[in-house]
């Protein structure tokens, strides 16, 4: 009985978590702050968000899942970062500078890595969505 239920749990959960097909970047502009999200459109699906508010110069990114908090390595490329992450409700949240050569080079390829401890949270941004990654940076920015 223990295993049927287990079987129903898990059968559930794979049902619940969209296929890679329905993931994708949208970018959201208009009045207040800017966001960039990777999600399932209408659906409360989130794996990232980047968030800003227009000309600040600073991006709040939040990683969604197992959240994570203190002391944070970001890299791109050859360049790196350290900032203090904390957790916001189910994620991992931390801020960047859209001018550090990190936010630079992330733009430039789309991949970032945060690493907290021992854990590490890959971020890709596909080719085909790099323009949005790009136009959020550049309104960020100012």
């Amino acid at each position: 009985m223990n295993a049927w239920i287990g079987a129903v749990a898990a059968l559930t959960l794979q049902a619940a978590e969209p296929s890679d097909a329905a993931w994708t970047w949208t970018l959201y502009e208009g009045q207040g702050p800017l966001v960039l999200a990777n999600e399932v459109p209408d659906t409360r699906h989130l794996r990232t968000t980047l968030e800003c508010d227009p000309g600040s110069g600073v991006a709040r990114l939040s990683l969604y899942g197992p959240a994570l908090t203190g002391i944070a390595t970001v890299k791109s490329g050859p360049a790196s970062a350290t900032t203090e992450a904390s957790q916001v409700r189910d994620a991992t949240r931390l801020a960047l500078r859209v001018d550090h050569p990190v936010f630079v080079a992330f733009a430039a390829s789309g991949d970032l890595n945060v690493a907290i401890a021992d854990q590490q949270r890959p971020l890709t941004v596909p080719r085909a969505h790099l323009t949005k990654l790009r136009r959020f940076a550049e309104l960020c920015g100012g």
